[in-house]
């Protein structure tokens, strides 16, 4: 696929273009915003990105367009997977809950640009040394088995990586939030303020997320124009879906399970397309190995879509079915944790008021930071 470098400029500029109008039209003014706004503007990057999708299934044909839709879906469904963490992080930091769009959108534009970075790294690798799909194809199927043991059983706790350590380290900090401020001036001497910490800790934690979404995607498609347009347009949704369905991530109950098997597909999809195009000498003399077909695209793409239906309506199912017992309990008049008849001490993490105030913070501070 040869991709005009006026078509990569035209893409790159309506990326940033929509990030501006996000911090414009929506981060400026630090707002909560609705279920009414956060889904609408979810509809719109979905839109968005199906519209990108059918164009290049029309100029460039359905080999590319049905790689893009693959790849699409999979980065989408793995940004779901990350928002289980940005809820923690979020709680871990008590970021107040019309400041944590900023700090969503800051840290994704951050990620991109890094991920842009590892993208044009790992297209640089693949045209040098096939051997490299024998590695992502096995740091998959790894990934994919570590993602079904942990199946949704993470501890409900934020652990701070190097990189935020080392952050709080060297840079003074605050305590208390000052607005949307990431920096601030006491005694003549300027610190940074906690929404900018948090804002490093979606950052970095969104690139940890590249190490496993950048081979997924390559594996689906070597064109480095639609891995990055596919990881662009995932992540600028991102931070609408956060508020779209933060309160319902508790109950994709078997999410894990599903994004093992991608993982797991996909990593036997590389390492089948590595025996294809090998080179190493000490397999099978460094010919080519082609006993197994290699995975066309069509059904890479079901099988994503496949899963992720089935996982959907399961767990969906497994949540009625617990709300259920839950209830028939309590008016049994045994206590349930989480149910009425014994409120939980402490909440899930989440940002909505409702859910209550973390231990970890007070119920209210001065400075107004209260969610």
């Amino acid at each position: 696929m040869d991709v005009p470098i006026w078509v990569w400029a035209i893409t790159v500029a309506a990326i940033m273009a929509m990030i501006v109008f996000d911090f414009v039209g929506h981060v400026r003014t630090p707002h909560a915003p609705t279920l009414r706004e956060a889904a609408t503007w979810s509809a719109v990057y979905v839109a968005i990105a199906v519209l990108f999708g059918i164009g290049v299934w029309l100029f460039a044909g359905g080999q590319y367009g049905g790689e893009y839709f693959a790849g699409y879906i999979t980065e989408k469904s793995l940004s779901v997977d990350n928002l289980f963490v940005f809820v923690l992080i979020m709680a871990s930091f008590a970021v107040p809950r019309e400041l944590q769009q900023k700090v969503l959108l800051f840290g994704i534009a951050f990620a991109l640009i890094l991920r842009t970075v590892f993208i044009f790294l790992g297209a640089a690798a693949i045209e040098n040394f096939s051997w490299v799909f024998y590695l992502f194809g096995a740091f998959l199927i790894y990934t994919a088995i570590a993602q079904a043991r942990a199946g949704g059983g993470e501890d409900e706790e934020f652990t701070e990586n190097a990189f935020l350590r080392l952050t709080r380290r060297i840079i003074p900090t605050t305590d208390e939030y000052h607005g949307d401020r990431m920096t601030t001036k006491l005694a003549g001497k300027r610190y940074i303020t906690p929404l900018a910490i948090a804002l490093v800790a979606i950052g970095s934690a969104d690139l940890l997320f590249a190490v496993d979404s950048i081979p997924a995607i390559f594996g689906l498609t070597e064109e480095t124009f639609l891995v990055f347009a596919a990881n662009a347009f995932s992540l600028l949704g991102l931070r609408q879906l956060f508020f779209l369905i933060d309160g319902l991530l508790d109950r994709l109950v078997y999410l894990h399970y599903g994004l093992a098997v991608i993982l797991g597909f996909i990593g036997v999809k590389l390492l089948i397309h590595a025996l294809h195009e090998n080179e190493l000498p000490f397999i099978n003399g460094g010919e080519h190995v082609t006993v197994v077909p290699e995975i066309p695209t069509w059904l890479s793409l079901s099988v994503i879509v496949l899963t992720l239906l089935v996982t959907t309506v399961a767990s969906l199912a497994r949540s009625r079915r617990d709300a259920r017992e839950a209830a028939a309990a309590g008016d049994a008049g045994v206590p349930v944790v989480g149910s009425a008849a014994e409120p939980v001490a402490e909440p899930l993490p989440g940002s909505r008021p409702e859910h209550g105030t973390p231990a970890a913070r007070p119920a209210e501070r001065p400075d107004g930071g209260s969610r």
